[in-house]
């Protein structure tokens, strides 16, 4: 049991904000221009992935001809360093002064790769639940491994949230998108460094996307849609605060192991693990999994997850989204080679034991057993 689990007493902890604009609400994106202007800045490259590429035109209309450098539409998912260094040069030789990522954590986290290295300030329009823009965290994938790591000149330094630019993500996306934002919240609520006002908001982010994605998932139209659609973006804006604020554990680090090391899919990876590791940590964190239940209405954290994941479609299952069975081992090994904080220490019989109940899409039992789904 952790130290903030072990007693309801005050405990000391350390704050930290970072400086940051965020522009929420429907139709913000018009008011682009006027954040470009209010940094100073006057040459953007539009980064999007190739599906994208429409909403990156029209980002680019209403910034202007004169504020738009050009576009790079080659974003993918867990930033291969050579599309970073292509990035970089194209910014380079287009002379934008600052990058636009329009998208979600595969293009925001090329605009943070950009960063990095040149220093160049992000403005981040998020089209998805994946909260990346709300972090200094980064990845970069190598010779077929991921790496992360934290740093303030990454951070976006504006982000604009406009519920309009969701409405067409795919129901199957936005599911897996939003519980890949639960997971950023859940684990938060364990974290070593976790504090008061972090649980506040990991609790209401959890509560916002768990009920926002059924609406979404049935179908709500009019209004009602773009409520929800609403209420799912500020749900992944809570959630991924809580990501650029404290430090992750278990469930993250298996899954940039997954993504990184095995190429899965981000999101669906986060769908599949989260319940498992919520369940490979529930003793050790139990007023954390507390309110992860309270949260989703449900009796039960990690049961509860799964079951969201389940009755809204999402794959449940690592044998579902590509994984091999015969990389199990090889990815216990890699989860295993560098220490990390997390309530329950990392016993390998007990992680290869998590990751065939991914694998096999098990549903987690209230007692911290494993049935399969119903």
């Amino acid at each position: 049991m952790t130290e903030r689990e072990s007693s309801d007493a005050m405990k000391s902890f350390i704050y930290a904000s970072r400086a940051q604009r965020v522009v929420f609400g429907p139709g913000s994106l018009a008011g682009l221009a006027a954040e470009l202007d209010a940094l100073g800045l006057r040459r953007a490259l539009v980064l999007c992935t190739p599906p994208q590429r429409a909403q990156a035109e029209r980002v680019s209309a209403l910034l202007g001809a004169e504020r738009v450098a050009g576009i790079f539409d080659q974003a993918v998912m867990h930033v291969p360093i050579e599309i970073a260094r292509q990035a970089q040069q194209t910014a380079r030789e287009l002379g934008a002064d600052c990058a636009v990522a329009v998208g979600g954590g595969s293009t925001i986290g090329l605009g943070k790769a950009i960063a990095l290295d040149s220093g160049l300030p992000v403005i981040a329009v998020p089209t998805t639940y994946a909260g990346s823009e709300m972090t200094p965290i980064y990845g970069i994938t190598e010779a077929g491994l991921k790496k992360t790591g934290k740093d303030d000149r990454v951070l976006p330094r504006s982000v604009v949230y406009d519920p309009e630019l969701s409405l067409s993500l795919p129901v199957t996306m936005s599911v897996t998108s939003g519980i890949n934002a639960i997971a950023h919240a859940a684990e938060g609520l364990y974290s070593v460094e976790g504090n008061p006002i972090m649980d506040l908001m990991a609790q209401e982010g959890i509560r916002a996307l768990a009920q926002a994605l059924p609406a979404i998932h049935a179908g709500a139209g009019g209004e009602d849609l773009l409520q929800a659609r609403g209420d799912a973006l500020y749900g992944a804006w809570l959630c991924g605060t809580v990501l650029g604020s404290v430090g992750m554990a278990l469930h993250h680090k298996l899954c940039h192991t997954l993504g990184g090391s095995f190429n899965l899919p981000h999101a669906e990876v986060h769908t599949v693990v989260l319940p498992q590791a919520l369940a490979y940590n529930a003793a050790a964190a139990p007023q954390a999994m507390a309110r992860i239940a309270a949260a989703l209405g449900a009796p039960d954290a990690a049961a509860g997850v799964f079951d969201l994941a389940h009755t809204l479609g999402a794959p449940t299952a690592l044998r579902d989204i590509g994984m091999h069975e015969e990389d199990l081992d090889r990815a216990c090994d890699i989860a295993l080679q560098t220490p990390y904080p997390n309530p329950r220490p990392l016993e390998r019989v007990a992680l290869r034991a998590l990751l065939q109940d991914a694998y096999e899409g098990k549903r987690p039992h209230p007692s911290g057993a494993t049935i399969r789904p119903r």
